[in-house]
């Protein structure tokens, strides 16, 4: 021990001897059932029982506290589920399911809880009011040359059509060059605009105005269409599906509230149910659609080949930049179901099943003949994407695909949507060689005579010898 703890051993005695006699001196006394000493008798005294105001004021005063806590709790609550300024994940989930998801990223909403409530056109900086007053004088040069393009197509579109050079034609084109002009203006006038970019980042922008139509193909033009034309090719969509296909609008695809990674295997419980497809077009007006479901690995041991199914089919579904939800539980099951959903699922042994989910374009004002797709392909099976897409006129223009494989809980999504072949087993069978047996040579011909039989087990290409001990 050294010199500093024997020192310092009677103060610490004489300070824990001191704390002993302060927490007994609190301590109240015990009762007993023993009879009291004789010479005790005389000074016991019982204590009062305690006044019933007393008691009512501590529940008054228990039960105010209990009401503040709940209410300072749901205040934090509520707080807390404001879509602009959250910031827990269970708050972000549960406004996701309350169909309010928040606004913008986590990170700007963190900003705008601890930092003072002013606009964004006000922030006090010097060099930014300066950037804005530029980019709205450029803006003004921009809307009066809007204005010039308007009135060219008011009075190209007054002018009958024998008084243009080259007739209709001529002046239908010249009028779509004039409009294309004028988006394109429209576009520069607000390109370069902070607030309609944050409009844009918060989720807030009207999908109507060429600007934040420009703005969401910019961003889908990056990784998720490269993502997409990668998966096209990996997994040979072309040419196994179509001949050839270039998607031009963003499909995402939602099981249960999740989002789908392109390509991604899924488990068949999640694959039970529709999806919800999230269509997303970059061009104005609205449009009616078909969704196509369908299958491009279902085996045949019959031919030894793969087949095709479809598993959905809608048609007459109207988009519009603004309206791209499309949940495909909820159509229209008179005027626009023709084929029902029917769960992904890919039988034991079988490789990996593609199910490819595709939008394809109507022509404008074209509605099509529900009857007539219930008769042609409520078969499901041998379905053709290309020969549907000519019978009909469309166009392809979205895509996604999910890939499904026997799992654990494939036999009870089958058994609950009455598909037969769950006990099916498929197998890989063993293709020989067509190529003729090839004589050893070198070494392994001049080491063949028993002379060299302690070499054989190095030969792994002398057939028909035994390789055990002689």
């Amino acid at each position: 021990m050294s010199s500093c703890q024997r020192a310092a051993r009677p103060l610490l005695q004489s300070l824990r001897q001191e704390c002993l006699l302060r927490r007994t001196s609190h301590l109240p006394r015990s009762f007993s059932t023993s009879a009291p000493r004789r010479d005790e008798g005389s000074t016991t005294t019982t204590t009062p029982p305690p006044m019933s105001s007393t008691k009512s004021i501590d529940q008054l005063e228990a039960a105010a506290n209990a009401k503040e806590a709940e209410a300072k709790k749901f205040r934090m609550k509520e707080r807390l589920l404001d879509p602009e300024t959250t910031t827990a994940h269970w708050a972000e989930r549960k406004l996701v399911r309350m169909g309010t998801p928040p606004v913008g990223s986590r990170r700007r909403r963190a900003a705008l809880r601890t930092s003072e409530n002013v606009p964004f056109e006000q922030l006090p900086y010097q060099c930014f009011q300066e950037a804005r007053r530029v980019l709205q004088e450029d803006r003004q040069e921009k809307v009066q040359a809007i204005a010039k393009e308007l009135a060219k197509i008011k009075r190209l579109e007054e002018t009958p059509a024998d008084q243009v050079p080259g007739g209709e034609r001529k002046k239908n084109l010249r009028l779509a060059s004039l409009r294309k002009y004028m988006n394109e203006l429209k576009i520069l006038a607000d390109v370069n605009d902070p607030v309609v970019k944050r409009k844009f980042e918060d989720g807030l922008g009207d999908m109507d105005k060429p600007i934040y139509r420009y703005y969401a193909e910019n961003k889908w033009r990056g990784m998720p269409y490269r993502i997409i034309t990668q998966r096209i090719q990996q997994l040979n969509i072309v040419p196994d599906v179509l001949p050839k296909f270039d998607p031009v609008v963003d499909v995402e695809l939602y099981f249960r509230r999740i989002k789908v990674t392109p390509g991604a295997i899924l488990d068949s419980r999640i694959t039970e149910v529709p999806p919800r497809l999230k269509v997303q077009v970059f061009n104005p007006g609205e449009r009616l659609v078909s969704v196509v479901v369908m299958d491009s690995d279902v085996p045949n041991p019959e031919t030894d080949s793969f087949d095709r199914r479809c598993h959905y089919l809608a048609a007459n579904v109207p988009i519009s930049p603004n309206q791209s939800s499309l949940p495909l539980g909820n159509v229209d099951k008179e005027k626009q179901l023709a084929v029902r959903w029917l769960p992904a699922f890919s039988q034991k042994g079988a490789p990996y099943h593609r199910l490819s989910v595709f939008v394809l374009e109507q022509k404008p004002g074209q509605i099509l003949d529900i009857e007539k797709l219930r008769e042609l392909y409520s078969g499901r099976d041998g379905f053709s994407l290309k020969s549907y897409r000519d019978k009909f006129g469309l166009t392809p223009v979205g895509f996604n695909i999910f890939r499904t494989i026997w799992d654990e809980s494939t036999a009870g999504v089958m058994e609950r949507a009455g598909i037969p072949g769950a006990d099916v087993e498929f197998k890989l069978k063993r293709v020989y060689s067509m190529k003729e047996e090839k004589k050893p040579r070198g070494w392994e011909a001049k080491r063949l005579k028993p002379k060299y039989r302690g070499l054989w087990k190095y030969s792994k290409r002398i057939h028909g010898i035994s390789r055990g001990r002689h």
